[in-house]
């Protein structure tokens, strides 16, 4: 995780948990990635529809990270609502 360059015994406990719920939106991100990829070369059927699967609970889990992330950083949730 990240909070290394200011010593996390400096950081509150909000900068923490935000940075964990960032840290798990980097992951969950990740492992969408790698159940696509296993997807696209799995020759099995029933193997493929259980990555599938797995890879979609991924994206809910990215989902609900964002969502938590929003709540927790109001100037994120700023920039989502008024991006470009």
């Amino acid at each position: 995780m990240t909070g290394e360059h200011e010593g996390r015994e400096n950081l509150s406990s909000e900068t923490k948990d935000l940075e964990r719920a960032r840290q798990s939106l980097i992951e969950e991100l990740e492992a969408i990635n790698w159940y696509q990829e296993r997807v696209e070369v799995i020759k099995n059927p029933e193997l493929k529809k259980v990555l599938e699967h797995n890879r979609d609970e991924e994206k809910e889990h990215a989902a609900m990270l964002i969502e938590i992330i929003r709540k927790l950083d109001k100037t994120q949730d700023k920039v989502f609502e008024e991006h470009d």
